[in-house]
């Protein structure tokens, strides 16, 4: 996407979640409905042939993705999922500004809209990495990312960032899910964060 294109897609987007503009299309809903919310989204704005997953770049350190998917959150499995989109997740890469956790905030607002931002905002935490333990050496990875799981009334949230050595972080996103799979990915990321 030319450089022109991303800088009028940015505060179109910040003026939708200004205004609150209600989500369309979230977990629970069928494929087809979320693809339909994808098509029309005017931030998303897919390329032809993009259904479930969208791709935006401006340049090699700058791109945005989001993904609806049918599987749970966390490591695969072979539940059954009802036909029903079960996550949606959007990244963001940007070496030039840096990714903060209140810029996937607003990024959840421009996406979704104020009902559903509100509902991340007020969402209590459910658990949050790296742990601090006592007696054990930090590793390199508790560093590099940081993550947190929150309940809000309507979705379960997780948020992830990733960071250099010097504490810059570069990336992030936010997953919006089904509240019935938060024990699934609490217990992965207990097991491998509490080891």
């Amino acid at each position: 996407m030319p450089r022109n294109q991303w800088g009028r897609i940015v505060p179109l987007s910040v003026w939708l979640g200004l205004w609150g503009v209600p989500a369309q299309a979230l977990p629970g809903q069928t494929p087809a409905e979320v693809a339909a919310w994808i098509q029309g989204h005017p931030t998303l704005r897919p390329e032809s042939g993009e259904k479930l997953m969208v791709r935006k770049s401006d340049s090699i350190a700058r791109r945005f993705t989001f993904q609806a998917s049918l599987l749970q959150v966390g490591k695969a499995s072979s539940s059954a999922n009802g036909g029903v989109i079960r996550t949606e997740r959007f990244t963001l890469f940007d070496m030039t500004n840096g990714v903060t956790r209140e810029r996937l905030a607003e990024s959840l607002r421009n996406l979704y809209g104020l009902d559903i931002y509100q509902d991340y905002a007020q969402a209590k935490s459910v658990y949050q990495y790296p742990v601090k333990q006592l007696n054990r050496a930090p590793t390199p990875l508790a560093n590099a990312i940081q993550g947190q799981i929150r309940q809000g009334d309507r979705f379960a949230y997780w948020v992830e960032i990733a960071q250099t050595r010097q504490g810059y972080a570069y990336s992030g996103e936010i997953t919006v899910f089904l509240k019935d799979d938060l024990p699934k990915l609490e217990t992965e990321l207990r097991e491998r964060w509490e080891q």
